[in-house]
């Protein structure tokens, strides 16, 4: 199988395999200044009485776990996707609301809209990895995630956003930005002894999803990042069709689909619901369908990921649905990540 991976030596799979290094480098560049720490001054006096968390594709995926956490210490915060949030949603934007806004590119359509609606009547953080974007040069505060040129497909970029992300919302919850700091750079360890062993995940993958034509990855809770971009990488990457929900919404309706073309990644998350997950997993194999479990006792090594902290751990379950991009590619015959319709920044609504 091996002699078979060179349709998937390209640009795609280098960015994949820099994610490691990019996200230490990234890491060295989230540090606090004036106008970020204003903000957090504000926020800390009770001057916003909401958060609202935007962004498209896998950058409004990526706001997932910042999200729970800022509702578990007690902070109002809202998720809603920048096209929403610009066409229906649009009284959020007052002097009580905090947006953060997350965009790769920081000029996306939906973004420049947002800047349009807006008009600085709420403050805006930008976590984004264009500096002279319009987004970062109209934002209160700009967090540049710095994670390099990107080839297609989000990977580095999605990661570093996600560290970045996390990083802002400690912030703002008044955590101790030096243990974050430590647990980040454990989290780059980990994904780069993860990706040493890409050409046997991507190997074994390849075989098991020979037969397989629909692709459904259910999760909850801060994995629902993971569940969302990895669907939507999936359709990227390899124009096959994947769809990402909650684990609970897969048994309204999704489980009729269960065969031997349907596969089932579940994500076991958190103690919280790791349960439920795995029930659900043992279910679907009950009746005959098939399904894999992504976390630290999966009994498929591309599946594995090591014990981490909760913080952590959504930027190592990308890791698994990057490795079926490659596998899907191997399998179809395609290079992988290469757009033929779509481009890397979306320019029209």
């Amino acid at each position: 199988m091996l002699t078979e991976l060179s349709v998937i030596r390209g640009k795609y799979l280098q960015d994949i395999l820099e994610q490691p290094q990019r996200l230490r480098e990234s890491l060295e560049c989230l540090r606090e200044f004036p106008a970020l720490e204003r903000l957090m001054v504000r926020l800390k006096h009770r001057e916003f009485h909401r958060i609202v968390l935007t962004g498209m594709g896998s950058s409004f995926h990526a706001l997932h776990p910042c999200t729970l956490q800022l509702v578990d210490h007690g902070i109002t915060a809202l998720m809603v996707e920048s096209s929403e949030l610009v066409h229906y949603k649009a009284r959020f934007f007052d002097q009580q609301t905090l947006v953060v806004a997350v965009s790769q590119s920081g000029q996306s359509a939906e973004i420049i809209r947002l800047l349009e609606v807006n008009r600085r009547r709420s403050a805006l953080i930008a976590v984004t990895n264009t500096a002279e974007s319009p987004l970062a040069e109209n934002a209160e505060a700009a967090i540049i995630t710095a994670a390099g040129e990107e080839f297609s497909v989000s990977c580095k970029t999605y990661v570093a956003a996600l560290q970045a992300l996390q990083w802002l919302v400690d912030l703002m919850c008044g955590c101790d930005p030096r243990q974050t700091r430590r647990r980040f750079h454990d989290a780059a360890t980990a994904a780069a002894s993860y990706l040493a062993h890409w050409e046997d995940y991507v190997s074994s993958l390849a075989e098991m999803l020979q037969e397989v034509r629909h692709l459904f990855l259910v999760g909850r809770g801060s994995s629902l990042a993971a569940v969302g971009t990895g669907a939507l990488i999936i359709k990227e990457a390899d124009h096959v069709h994947a769809e990402g929900m909650s684990s609970a919404a897969f048994r309204h309706g999704p489980l009729e689909m269960l065969g031997e073309d349907t596969f089932v990644l579940v994500f076991a998350g958190d103690k919280r619901t790791v349960q439920f997950n795995t029930r659900l997993q043992g279910d679907i194999r009950a009746q005959g369908g098939r399904a894999q479990l992504v976390g630290n006792h999966s009994d498929v090594p591309a599946f594995q990921l090591e014990a981490a902290p909760d913080i952590v751990r959504p930027i190592l379950e990308i890791l698994p649905v990057q490795m079926i991009t490659l596998a899907l590619a191997v399998v179809t015959g395609r290079e992988p990540g290469v757009f033929e319709l779509a481009r890397k920044i979306t320019t029209t609504e």
